[in-house]
């Protein structure tokens, strides 16, 4: 009988789980249904945006070396000139539909996460779900600041140098939608993810995985795999790599800061046990 009821929970946990998982999905094709129905605007407007000459990164770049009386490279953009190719009949209802998937799931990411905390504060204590409220805001906050990072900072810099870097001008740089947009929402995506480093370790931390001083110890081997990511996220360009490892390592920092917190109220919590 206890074993039939804790099979019973058991499948209990995992139709709750469906449920999550289907209002999740809903969430992000809704929005992905949006962004297809206006696809014409969010590819003018922000996937194709950077082809611009006055796309707002150029402008600030320019005025920035300007303001040294530097010769600047953003003060010529020429990207828009360049066509983006699409080479086979599918390919621009295809690339529509998978951005726009992506996009979904980047704009649900805050209702995602509502999603997983409604399915684990079941199990969490009341002082562990006051704590917890936070998270959220937090994770979301991290994480379009990472896609704001990467739209105007990360995706400018590398498309620039990628549209202008010519090995010989008997070669001549035809691109297609799909590497051009598959670019950006790589970038949008992969940069935002890396900006949730602090979140992932403060749960490292909490259960005993991850201490401040492990961090500090492995700084230099965290250097290494943050710039790996950064390579892979990001175009084979020293420039863009750097950038995007910059604000990851800072983010490793706090991280150390978000650790020592977390061991410190563990010891608190336990000496007062």
């Amino acid at each position: 009988m206890a074993t039939q009821q804790k099979e019973m929970s058991f499948l209990g946990h995992l139709e709750e789980l469906r449920w999550h998982l289907v209002r999740s999905a809903a969430a992000i094709f809704i929005l992905a249904i949006t962004f297809f129905i206006f696809a014409e605007e969010v590819y003018t407007h922000f996937l194709l945006a950077h082809t611009s000459p006055d796309f707002i990164t150029y402008q600030l770049f320019c005025d920035f070396f300007n303001l040294f009386g530097m010769e600047s490279d953003f003060c010529s953009i020429n990207i828009g000139e360049k066509k983006l190719q699409s080479i086979k009949v599918t390919s621009q209802l295809m690339n529509s539909i998978w951005s726009s998937l992506i996009l979904g799931l980047i704009v649900a990411f805050p209702y995602l996460l509502w999603e997983i905390w409604r399915f684990v504060s079941p199990g969490l204590t009341e002082n562990e779900i006051k704590k917890s409220r936070g998270f959220i805001f937090i994770a979301s906050l991290l994480f379009f600041i990472g896609v704001l990072f990467s739209f105007y900072v990360i995706a400018p810099v590398s498309i620039n140098f990628l549209y202008n870097y010519q090995i010989t001008d008997t070669i001549e740089n035809s691109f297609t939608l799909e590497s051009h947009i598959g670019l950006v929402t790589n970038m949008l995506l992969g940069v935002s993810i890396l900006f949730e480093l602090p979140v992932l370790i403060y749960f490292l931390a909490k259960i005993g995985l991850i201490t401040p001083e492990f961090l500090k110890r492995y700084r230099k081997h965290a250097l290494v795999v943050v710039l790996i990511l950064a390579a892979i996220i990001t175009p084979p360009d020293v420039a863009s790599q750097v950038i995007v490892a910059i604000p990851i390592l800072i983010l490793y920092e706090i991280g150390i800061i978000v650790a020592r917190r977390v061991i410190k109220k563990q010891e608190k919590n336990a000496y007062k046990s």
